[in-house]
């Protein structure tokens, strides 16, 4: 999956990204909250904060730790809320951490390139 788009609102608190089939037509929407698209938007537009915030926080932290992220699953949806796991390797370990879909979606762009986004069939199925 690719983020193709991020919808921030100056009229109510329905801040969105949209993520699309990278080879197919499928695409859905994710609803956050406004500092995570604020976040995430600020990095697509290449647009560094003025100090580290908690993203850039966790990016340095994983890295002290000897962590390498791998990847981004958006693994299910329960009562119309998404469910996510960022994927980390350290050392020959690999490590599951359960995160919210925006804040693994905000730590991926500050990658470069991003980090993969994947997307859990099921999910796709029932928002498609």
């Amino acid at each position: 999956m690719q983020l193709t788009r991020v919808i921030i609102s100056e009229i109510n608190d329905q801040q969105a990204i949209y993520l699309k089939e990278v080879d197919g037509v499928r695409t859905f929407p994710i609803l956050i909250g406004e500092f995570e698209a604020n976040i995430i938007n600020r990095r697509l537009l290449e647009e560094p904060p003025h100090r580290p915030l908690t993203h850039d926080l966790l990016r340095m932290v994983i890295h002290a730790l000897g962590g390498e992220p791998l990847e981004v699953v958006v693994s299910e949806i329960k009562d119309h809320t998404y469910f996510a796991v960022l994927k980390l390797q350290q050392n020959d370990q690999l490590i599951d951490i359960d995160c919210r879909p925006s804040d693994a979606i905000a730590l991926s762009a500050h990658y470069d390139p991003p980090l993969p986004i994947y997307v859990a069939e099921e999910v796709l199925d029932e928002v498609s």
